[in-house]
C-alpha cells in the first residue's frame, strides 16, 4: 500500500558549527544568538539540508524569545521579534541558495521552531519538565505567544512545537494555536524512557490527549531522544491508532552531559539511518533527526526513504 514519506532536516546547531568559531552548545541563547549575530550563516545550514533532501526544514528559532534576547544581548522586544520573524526569512533564503547552487527546483516546507519554556530556562529542564508546577498554564500561553505571533506573520509554513516535557505545556501550545485558527502544527515531546514523557507522564496517553483537542495538528510524536527507543515508544500507540500521524526526530544517539555541556559516547553510536527503514515499516509519516545529525546525515537518510519507496510503492 502506498505510503508517503516526509523527511526533516537534521541538527540547526550541529550544522551551523561548520560555519561558526565560537561554541553553539552551552550558549543561553543557542542558535538563536546566531540569528541575530551571523544570519547569512544560518541561511547556509538550510541550503545544506534542503540539498541534502529534507521536504521540511526548521528555522533556529527553538530558543529565541523576547526575554532570552533582553537578558543576553539586551534587545528591546521589537528587534527580537523582527529577528524571530528573520529567521522564516532565512529559512526560505536557504531553498533559494539551494536552487541557485544545484539549478533544482525544491518544493520545501518551512516550519517555524517553537522550543518549551525550559530551553529559555537554560538549566535542561526541558528534559526533565521540573517547572511544571511553577509556572500556570496562561502564563506558558503568554511566553508563547510573541514568537507564535512572529512565525506565523513571517509566513511559516507550520508550526514546530518541539522538546515538550510535560500535558501541561502542550496544552498551553493548543489553546494558543486556537488564537490563530489558520495556523498548523506539530508537537514532539522529549521522553525519559519508551513509555513516559520527561516529568513522568505517559506518552500514549499524552499523544491521544493532544490530539483529541485539536483539530491544527497535522502530526504528533517525540523529539530528541535516542533512536533505539523509537520502536518500542511507538509501537502501541501505532497499534492502537494506526491512522495517527505520527513524528519522530531523534538523536544520532550520543548522551547529552546537561552538567558538564558536552555530548558523550560518539564512539558508540549506530548511525540514524539505519533505523529509518524500522520507523517507515511502522507506518511513521515524518521522520527525521535532531542533536548532532548533521546534512550527511539527512542525505543518507533520504537515501534510504528513497530506496524503501522503490521497494515497497506501488506504481
Amino acid at each position: 500500500m502506498a505510503r508517503e514519506v516526509t523527511l526533516l532536516d537534521g541538527g540547526f546547531s550541529t550544522q551551523l558549527v561548520k560555519y561558526v568559531d565560537e561554541a553553539v552548545d552551552g550558549d543561553p541563547l543557542w542558535t538563536a544568538k546566531f540569528l541575530a549575530k551571523c544570519p547569512e550563516k544560518c541561511a547556509f545550514v538550510h541550503r545544506d539540508f534542503v540539498i541534502a533532501g529534507s521536504n521540511i526544514i526548521t528555522t533556529g528559532s527553538y530558543q529565541s524569545t523576547v526575554e532570552g534576547y533582553k537578558n543576553y544581548l539586551n534587545m528591546e522586544k521589537e528587534e527580537s521579534l523582527e529577528v524571530i520573524r528573520n529567521s522564516v526569512r532565512l529559512a526560505r533564503k536557504g531553498i533559494e541558495l539551494a536552487q541557485q547552487q544545484t539549478g533544482e527546483k525544491f518544493n520545501v516546507q518551512v516550519a517555524g521552531s517553537v522550543g518549551p519554556y525550559g530551553a529559555y530556562l537554560h538549566d535542561g529542564s526541558e528534559y526533565t519538565g521540573t517547572y511544571t508546577d511553577k509556572v500556570t498554564t496562561e502564563k506558558l500561553i503568554a511566553f508563547h505567544r510573541p514568537r507564535v505571533q512572529a512565525l506565523i506573520e513571517a509566513g511559516a509554513d507550520i508550526l514546530a512545537f518541539e522538546t515538550v516535557p510535560c500535558y501541561k505545556e502542550a496544552e498551553a501550545l493548543i489553546k494558543l494555536l486556537r488564537e490563530f485558527p489558520h495556523a498548523k502544527a506539530w508537537i514532539s515531546f522529549s521522553v525519559k524512557n519508551s513509555t513516559s514523557v520527561s516529568n513522568g507522564e505517559s506518552f500514549q496517553q499524552n499523544v491521544l490527549k493532544c490530539w483529541r483537542e485539536s483539530n491544527q495538528l497535522v502530526a504528533i510524536g517525540a523529539n530528541c531522544f535516542h533512536p533505539s527507543l523509537v520502536e518500542p515508544l511507538f509501537r502501541d500507540l501505532r497499534r492502537n491508532q494506526p491512522d495517527l500521524p505520527l513524528i519522530v526526530y531523534p538523536n544520532n544517539g550520543e548522551k547529552y552531559d546537561v552538567h558538564a555541556g558536552r555530548w558523550l559516547n560518539s564512539e558508540n553510536c549506530v548511525s540514524v539511518e539505519a533505523y529509518v527503514n524500522e520507523w517507515i515499516d511502522m507506518g511513521i509519516p515524518y521522520v527525521g533527526g535532531c542533536c548532532r545529525t548533521d546534512d550527511n546525515d539527512i542525505r543518507r537518510m533520504s537515501y534510504e526513504i528513497k530506496k524503501w519507496e522503490e521497494k515497497n510503492l506501488e506504481l
